[in-house]
């Protein structure tokens, strides 16, 4: 224990650093040992790794998201399959102005926190709740899509496995959870070679595909799935293009990651997450680009049974060999892997909205591995729940994704646009300090301020298209989670903000000196551990009353007997129970008693309570003590006060 001299003004006080280490245990195997506060410089990560890290979930939508597309496409036959390009161009477009936002949110915000830091210094509490409930939405769905689409690549190459995809699929997010709580430096280290597998692989596929395209050897889809729809067939509409373009949106997922995650990334953190976006936006559309084009040009049918990747694959490859496998591995990894994204966002971000006492408090603690690890628990348990409820679906989870993410992009571009604007009224000198950014004058305010205001309109509409496009399949869900999500935010934040107000000492007023203190003994019988009790209710106060509630008249006088023997004389009172009930009589015993309480009187009841050698043993006894803890803890003006008696 090291000990440090208290200043000389405060001799009452001592700092003393605790020499207690964690011993070794199951804990230990699973997750590590634990890490000291002082090494979480040390756990930040480059950004090689970032791009495995947080890079994961917006590079694995390009696994699904022209899948998406094409579902949508085929209520209208293969021949609109030609629209998935052209919509595939507009989505590109889209992801520049969310990504050249996003960086700048990155330099103005380099403690984290991303739409929700950004709504809450610029728009009001309100829309941050609104930006926090979205992305932790968007989070949930990440995990149950990306493990569920990983899964449905398994199933191409291995359709015997069609019918254990959901017990796969919830075995892989807690394996996720698993890694992710042995920190993020490691688990990003663990990941980055799958990470970059991928992009190795899809980049050859693509870039084989355009080849024998332009050379025309490429061919088309051997043995193609059966076309499915659920839809009578139709023409091409504006509603159709419109609903083909809202699935394909999800190819910009995860793009918001790195902006919530800033904190992870090693000095100069803005600089190399800044850095990290852009890699990330340009793989991104590049390969999203390339799967659609050479897709279209295949004859690739969206399906359930066997994915569009693998389907391209094989037709590139020219069947199912090693190379194909090595995708389909590949790709399953990567769509895994973009749960960890969620991992390392939601904890983060959870860990925020506690800080700011919206979610429980409990969120924002890091856990012995420098993560927040209930966060991590809590959105691995709810992701797994979505997979079986939806059956490891990604076209059942799809229409709930997306919407969240992209109404967490308008309200951090709206937020942003107002940054600026409160920038261009300051004066070239003048420094303003909120909350999560400093602002400085900056003469480009007026670019600055159009871009995100026209990339804010950009992402309204799309977050409206998807609104509606998706509505009657499943976005009402969302549509009224995140509403909920905000009541209950609203409801913990009052909570928190009574709660601190009814313990300030504002105005405090030192109470009146205690001037009588009674104490009540609850005894089921006479013997070591209710004498043990009885000493410790003697130290307390001289006005002491054992209470015993008898359901056996034969026990009154042998109860009787013991306690004149071994009571010191302390009052005993005996409450006969005909109808055999213990916890209420003496409950309603107490009530009595607390009711003729007199002014600045206190009643503590000392409960005796057995600590058996084994734990098991606890399950043998009645435990009334605990009963009675717990009937008690809610009544106002009693103390309660447990005496353990170890029995050996």
């Amino acid at each position: 224990m090291t000990l440090v001299a208290p200043d000389d003004e405060n001799v009452g006080i001592r700092l003393r650093t605790a020499d207690y280490r964690p011993p070794r245990s199951w804990r230990t195997w699973l997750i590590g040992r634990p890490l000291p506060t002082a090494d979480a410089p040390h756990q930040t990560i480059g950004k090689l790794i970032g791009l495995a890290v947080f890079a994961s979930d917006a590079l694995s939508s390009t696994a699904y998201a022209t899948q998406e597309i094409l579902f949508i496409l085929a209520a209208a036959g293969v021949g609109a399959f030609t629209y998935a390009f052209p919509i595939a161009i507009v989505i590109v477009g889209l992801l520049a102005i969310v990504t050249l936002s996003y960086e700048q949110i990155i330099h103005a915000y380099p403690g984290g926190g991303g739409a929700y830091i950004v709504a809450r210094d610029n728009l009001g509490e309100l829309p941050a709740q609104v930006a926090g409930a979205a992305l932790l939405a968007d989070y949930i769905l990440t995990v149950a899509v990306s493990v569920s689409a990983g899964v449905a690549q398994v199933v191409s190459a291995f359709p015997a496995l069609f019918q254990y995809r959901v017990h796969i699929a919830v075995g892989l997010v807690l394996f996720m959870m698993v890694v992710n709580l042995r920190g993020v430096r490691e688990s990003g280290t663990a990941f980055a070679i799958p990470s970059y597998f991928f992009l190795a692989m899809m980049s050859l596929t693509v870039f084989v595909g355009l080849i024998r395209y332009f050379t025309g050897t490429l061919g088309v889809v051997t043995d193609p799935p059966h076309l499915e729809t659920v839809r009578t067939l139709q023409g091409v509409s504006v509603f159709l293009i419109l609903h083909a373009f809202s699935s394909g949106t999800t190819a910009l997922t995860g793009v918001e990651a790195i902006s919530n995650g800033i904190t992870a990334f090693r000095e100069p953190r803005s600089r190399n997450a800044g850095i990290t976006l852009l890699w990330m936006s340009a793989i991104l559309g590049t390969l999203f680009l390339g799967i659609t084009f050479v897709s279209t040009q295949i004859g690739a049918i969206p399906s359930e049974h066997e994915t569009v990747i693998s389907q391209m694959a094989r037709t590139v490859f020219d069947g199912r060999n090693a190379i194909y496998l090595a995708v389909i591995a590949a790709t399953m990894v990567i769509l895994i892997m973009a749960a960890n994204t969620s991992f390392n966002g939601f904890p983060r971000l959870s860990a925020l909205l506690g800080q700011d006492g919206f979610v429980p408090r409990q969120l924002a603690f890091r856990g012995s591995r420098l993560v927040y690890s209930r966060g991590i628990v809590a959105l691995a348990m709810v992701a797994a729940l979505l997979i079986i409820v939806f059956r490891a679906s990604v076209t059942g989870l799809i229409p709930l994704y997306a919407i969240g993410v992209f109404l967490s992009f308008t309200l951090a571009q709206a937020g942003m646009a107002r940054r600026w604007w409160k920038i261009g009224r300051l004066d070239a000198t003048q420094v303003v300090r909120e909350r999560g950014s400093v602002l400085r004058f900056e003469r480009s305010w007026p670019v600055k301020m159009v871009v995100n205001g026209f990339g804010a309109l950009c992402t309204t509409i799309v977050t409206f298209v998807f609104a509606v496009t998706k509505f009657r399949d499943g976005a009402w869900v969302v549509l009224i989670l995140i509403p909920l999500l905000v009541f209950g935010f609203s409801a913990i934040h009052n909570h928190y903000r009574s709660l601190a107000k009814r313990l300030s000492l504002e105005d405090y007023a030192e109470p009146p000196r205690v001037m009588r203190h009674r104490v009540i003994l609850p005894i089921s019988g006479v013997h070591k551990g209710t004498l043990i009790a009885l000493r410790y209710a003697l130290a307390l106060s001289d006005d002491v009353t054992a209470v015993h509630v008898s359901i056996d008249p034969a026990e009154i006088e042998r109860v009787r007997q013991r306690w004149d023997w071994w009571g010191k004389g302390t009052r005993l009172e005996i409450l006969d129970s005909p109808y055999r009930l213990m916890i209420e009589p003496l409950l309603k015993y107490i009530e009595e008693i607390a009711a003729q309480r007199q002014p600045n009187e206190v009643i503590t009841v000392v409960v005796p309570q057995f600590v058996p050698k084994h734990w098991w043993a606890n399950a043998l006894h009645a435990q009334t003590a605990t009963w009675l803890r717990l009937a008690l803890l809610g009544r106002p003006g009693i103390v309660i006060t447990d005496v353990p008696y170890h029995v050996d």
